[in-house]
């Protein structure tokens, strides 16, 4: 009887979930699917293709790619705290600045971004004027009670282009129009925090 090598049937099992789908990958990432679907893209993930066009991500990929560029790590990056009331607004700001190499936090509401603040105190906020109940300028004048005036820079961006003066004068660093040019952002994210 041949001696088999101690763990070998293990490794066999293993390697049979060394590829992972779409949805598995992202969850291995902590990422949205739709961020893992434009890393693939750019180049930044390999993924392979089955006959029927489905992505496959192979585990030691990932983790090289984790090595490399460790999205959602503060550590690896400066902290992006973004406010948006508008969840695909969010989406495409996190994964571009993703993509940019910074670590970005969501709040769907200006509460939830002061509560985001209590936990970690951000490099830079995107903050949205028009949002319900509480709007961007109330938050701007909250964080710079708790924090101070200008310790943490945030970014102010609105539909109402006239903002921008007033944006300005109550202490932001930035004002983007919406709907905004990305490229414009993201611009203005690495003159204040670069990555």
């Amino acid at each position: 009887m041949a001696s088999r090598e101690p763990g070998s049937s293990r490794r066999a099992a293993a390697g049979e979930n060394d590829w992972l789908t779409l949805g598995q990958a992202a969850k291995f990432l902590g990422v949205a699917q739709s961020t893992i679907r434009k890393w693939s893209d750019l180049g930044r993930v390999p993924a392979f293709y089955t006959p029927g066009g489905h992505r496959r991500y192979k585990r030691g990929d990932l983790e090289a790619f984790l090595e490399r560029s460790g999205p959602g790590k503060p550590a690896r990056g400066p902290l992006v705290l973004v406010v948006d009331d508008d969840p695909q607004v969010r989406e495409v700001v996190r994964i571009n600045l993703e993509m940019e190499g910074y670590a970005v936090r969501e709040a769907g509401n200006a509460e939830d971004g002061l509560a985001a603040l209590e936990d970690e105190a951000p490099d830079l906020i995107l903050l949205d004027v028009m949002m319900p109940q509480v709007d961007g300028w109330e938050m701007l004048r909250r964080v710079q009670e708790i924090h101070g005036v200008g310790s943490i820079p945030v970014v102010m961006f609105s539909g109402q282009l006239d903002a921008s003066t007033e944006a300005v004068e109550r202490g932001a660093q930035g004002f983007v129009g919406k709907p905004f040019d990305l490229r414009a952002l993201i611009d203005q994210t690495k003159q204040i925090v670069p990555a």
